[in-house]
């Protein structure tokens, strides 16, 4: 436990697409938590799907696999896309952010499908998880599996708080650092979401 405990802190530090999300939540002073707990909703999801032995049956389906890559990829270039073309106003208090602010179940929503609708999140559990449990321990397979997903949950949960947080504090009085975070925050997804077709199409 301690050295997945490790492993997944590792992970969990490197700024990826959850980095991303969270920090352009915190910019459009969305709910940072709820939209943390979206994103903790699609690594449950993950969690529990390696558990149940789900994901390893999508990843022996080529063709099911690569349409939820589509489907997840074409997702953060919208996200992307929309995020780049109206960038975070840390001062704005009125027209689309202060409706998304409004919206907890939105943000909530829109965090779950960053995660949920990334397959590498579940290919990536599929591979991790296994690894860190013992077939001769009294738990079963399934339990431990569990127990190490939440773990790294948790961990996730603690350093996006810091993150959405941080972004909203260090970046509230400078718009123009805002904005810029933002778009790069908006490239990011649009192109992790293009590698992820690219790849599909080269498959």
């Amino acid at each position: 436990m301690a050295a997945f405990w490790v492993v997944s802190m590792l992970f969990v530090i490197t700024p990826g697409l959850d980095w991303a999300y969270v920090i352009d939540a915190g910019l459009r002073r969305s709910n940072v938590p709820v939209a943390v707990a979206g994103l903790l909703g699609g690594h449950l999801l993950a969690t529990v799907a390696v558990a149940a032995g789900i994901a390893a049956v999508l990843a022996g389906a080529p063709l099911v696999l690569a349409g939820v890559t589509v489907a997840g990829a074409a997702y953060l270039i919208w996200m992307g896309v929309r995020g780049w073309l109206h960038p975070a106003e840390p001062h704005a208090t009125a027209g689309a952010d202060a409706s998304e602010a409004a919206s907890w179940l939105g943000v909530l929503a829109k965090g779950f499908g960053v995660s949920g609708l990334n397959p590498k999140v579940f290919l990536l559990f599929l591979a991790l998880l296994p690894q860190f449990t013992d077939r001769d321990s009294f738990w079963p397979v399934g339990v431990q599996i569990l127990c190490l997903g939440l773990v790294h949950i948790a961990n996730c949960g603690v350093v996006y708080l810091l993150i959405g947080s941080g972004a909203r504090l260090v970046l509230r009085a400078r718009p123009s650092a805002a904005r810029a975070v933002s778009r790069f925050s908006a490239a990011a997804m649009v192109a992790i979401g293009a590698a992820l077709l690219i790849e599909q199409a080269v498959i």
